[in-house]
């Protein structure tokens, strides 16, 4: 099969500790496994049908691909090394919260290897027409988001306000998404509620064009497909979801 021209991203599907920090956390589980994009390395997990695929095993409560290296605590309890999740929940033990030494390292163990391939992908790649950064959002705005208590649509991709790439572009994914998907127009928005992270501003267009992606956890995380005790999810609904997600490139690209 060829292979579509695209590079996939995958920042926040893991769910591993970094073992140097495995002794100083109080998070539980249930939190480890909110603050992240659950099972997003399963429905984007289509590696052998596009040019390129980036993701990590670690979990983003403890290194956040997502975040410029500056973005740190205090100014940002939740930026690249974080001391709290997303939902304002401790990561540390009080008192062993890490030290610039401890964090430096994480950074160049965890981090810039992640963005090294990046860039090093792209330069090697030519051929790729197009990057995506792909996530999960929660299907109601959760309280710090500005949206807090809005719903969200089903997908939305982000593109920086048209600076990562062209909004026709998006415009063109967004009804693939609509078709390969079954949804409703509405159910597909552009720069709504997120234009786009770290990646998608710091890559886009230069010169390869870059949306982010992020499928509602309303398509997935939802009974009659996941138990929230065991935290467990039917597995054939994620292969449902990654071939509608292959489907979509595969129109867009018009394969």
């Amino acid at each position: 099969m060829k292979k579509l021209p695209v590079l996939i991203s995958v920042p926040h599907g893991g769910d591993e500790i970094p073992l140097e920090i495995s002794d100083h956390l109080c998070i539980s589980r249930q939190e480890l496994f909110a603050d992240g994009d659950a099972f997003t390395r399963d429905i984007y997990g289509i590696a052998d049908a596009v040019t390129a695929y980036v993701d990590t095993p670690y979990a983003r409560a403890f290194i956040d691909l997502n975040r410029d290296t500056d973005d740190l605590p205090p100014a940002n309890p939740d930026g690249v090394i974080k001391t709290v999740t997303c939902h304002g929940k401790a990561i540390y033990n009080p008192g062993e919260e890490l030290s610039p030494t401890s964090v430096a390292h994480l950074l160049e163990k965890y981090y810039q290897p992640y963005h090294q391939k990046i860039r090093q992908t792209l330069t090697a790649h030519p051929e790729i027409q197009l990057a995506l950064d792909c996530h999960s959002m929660e299907a109601i705005g959760p309280e710090i988001s500005p949206d807090r208590g809005q719903k969200r649509p089903s997908i939305c991709l982000g593109t920086n306000q048209g600076k990562s790439c062209s909004m026709d572009m998006a415009k063109k994914l967004a009804k693939c998404f609509q078709t390969a998907f079954e949804l409703d127009a509405s159910e597909v928005t552009i720069d709504k509620p997120f234009s786009g992270g770290f990646i998608t501003r710091n890559y886009g267009n230069q010169p390869t064009p870059w949306m982010q992606v992020e499928i509602s956890r309303n398509l997935y995380l939802t009974e009659p497909w996941f138990d929230t005790d065991k935290l467990s999810i039917q597995k054939p609904r994620l292969k449902t979801l990654r071939e509608q997600f292959q489907n979509t490139l595969m129109l867009f690209f018009g394969f």
